[in-house]
């Protein structure tokens, strides 16, 4: 498995207060090869424009818009505006209230918080169903990660799986993982760990649900606003998501170095089917399936599957089966659709296909896999990344505007938190450096991207496979 060595990336550590006792004095703006008075922030609300705004357009804008140099100090009690409420945006906002920075978390989420740490709950006759349906569960590699991890543990907020989890080949092949390295998941779903996180913190506010559109820059500070109603002004910015609505938001923003950057970024297309059965799902030579999670193997339409009911709810021992099914990228990208209207004959298609797959990884006879009698399909558009710069995260001083995100270091939640955490200090350093030269602050405007490699459904640092296995490690495994 591709391995980062996430380590070599030192993260600065805290230095002064951010309040300086500096005056505030007015801030100004001024632009590379523009020199034009400047407009203030537009309330009308803009035309709506179809969905699909061709590359070649988007690229065009990216490519010729000017570049925004903000040239005054920080005001005296700097806020940063981070839109994007997943891992790393959270995490950002965490640790800039480490350094009493305040922040405004700008989240599109109408069910909670988190992003791809995403859990739903249904509520089916009073017996609720429950489902991960997005991130399943995450490993530790890093020390800074594993301080965390810790720490949510003695919290109660995360628990070790203990759950059986392996490899399922086509025709109902199963050969389980060791149990180490620890794999871990949220307590009562990813979803409910997101929700939490900022518990604690004094200096973040909250705006869901809110989606950003527009970001102008004006007498030294950003302008943010959703569909021309303003949303506030902020000394910084952190974009904590990607995809093409992150591109569309950059590509006329003034930031044409980060908007590269952005539109370098390639990210697969993941379809998630949640389906819940009366009973227990048979599996050939056994009453119910041997496992709690699974990476399918040889099956074109499903890449994982996961029992929720036996991973989240170990000590229910009847009820619904609640089974999260994750698709391959490959079949991802043979039935992309736009995710926000999905077209009834492509839903249907992809259902029908990935439980047909499901039946055939499980081995059982064309037609006996039983019937849910509850699903739900959901298409993660863009999933996870496909390449990478390897760096912890990019920030333009010029523009006081940054990105963090699990795609800058690979494809998991650890690398989404090392991620914020890189960033929040590195918006705190240059706060709290009042003369320092801007371009000594300037991270990952650059980079060139590889390619990156891990299981469709992301990394898991330290977890093997039965390639990997040498033969005394199958051996206790057959014990």
């Amino acid at each position: 498995m591709f391995a980062l060595n996430i380590k070599t990336w030192k993260l600065l550590p805290p230095t002064a207060p951010c309040f300086s006792n500096r005056s505030h004095r007015a801030s100004t703006l001024s632009t590379v090869r523009m020199q034009k008075p400047q407009k203030p922030p537009s309330t009308s609300k803009p035309r709506r424009k179809s969905y699909g705004t061709s590359r070649k357009s988007i690229l065009k804008k990216t490519f010729q818009q000017e570049q925004v140099t903000f040239t005054a100090p920080f005001s005296d009690e700097p806020v940063v505006a981070i839109i994007g409420g997943g891992i790393a945006g959270l995490i950002c906002a965490i640790f800039l209230d480490k350094r009493g920075i305040r922040s405004t978390v700008f989240d599109t989420g109408i069910h909670g918080l988190g992003g791809r740490l995403g859990t739903r709950v249904i509520d089916a006759n009073n017996n609720p169903l429950i489902f991960d349906h997005a991130a399943q569960f995450f490993t530790v590699n890093d020390s800074r990660f594993a301080e965390l991890v810790n720490a949510w543990l003695d919290k109660g907020l995360v628990r070790e799986w203990k759950g059986t989890v392996g490899e399922l080949h086509n025709g109902g092949e199963f050969l389980p993982f060791l149990p180490s390295p620890p794999r871990y998941i949220a307590t009562n779903g990813m979803r409910f760990l997101a929700d939490s996180l900022l518990s604690e913190t004094r200096l973040v506010n909250i705006e869901r649900p809110r989606w950003i559109s527009k970001l102008e820059p004006f007498n030294g500070m950003w302008h943010l606003s959703e569909n021309g109603k303003p949303c506030g002004k902020f000394d910084a910015i952190v974009v904590a998501h990607n995809g093409k609505c992150a591109n569309r938001l950059l590509m006329t923003s003034g930031l044409p170095l980060i908007a590269k950057q952005m539109k370098r970024l390639e990210l697969s297309s993941i379809w998630a089917l949640l389906a819940a059965f009366e009973d227990p799902l048979p599996f050939p030579g056994t009453t119910e399936v041997p496992f709690e999670g699974a990476f399918v193997r040889g099956i074109d339409s499903v890449s994982w599957m996961a029992n929720n009911t036996k991973k989240l709810l170990a000590s229910q021992s009847d009820g619904p089966n609640c089974w999260t099914f994750l698709s391959t990228a490959a079949y991802g990208k043979q039935n992309k659709v736009p995710q926000e209207n999905i077209p009834t004959a492509t839903a249907t298609r992809v259902k029908e296909g990935m439980l047909e797959g499901v039946e055939a990884a499980l081995g059982l006879s064309k037609g006996s896999l039983p019937k849910p009698f509850y699903t739900k399909l959901q298409l993660w558009g863009a999933a996870l990344p496909t390449n990478t710069p390897g760096v912890p995260c990019i920030f333009d001083p010029l523009g006081r505007a940054g990105i963090c995100g699990d795609w800058l270091l690979g494809s998991n939640i650890e690398a989404a938190v090392l991620s914020g955490i890189a960033l929040a200090n590195h918006i705190a350093d240059y706060i709290q450096s009042p003369g320092a030269d801007p371009g000594e602050f300037a991270v990952g405007l650059n980079h060139d991207f590889q390619p990156l490699e891990g299981h469709d459904i992301g990394q898991f640092p330290g977890l093997g496979s039965e390639g990997k296995m040498n033969e005394a490690q199958v051996y206790e495994l057959a014990k």
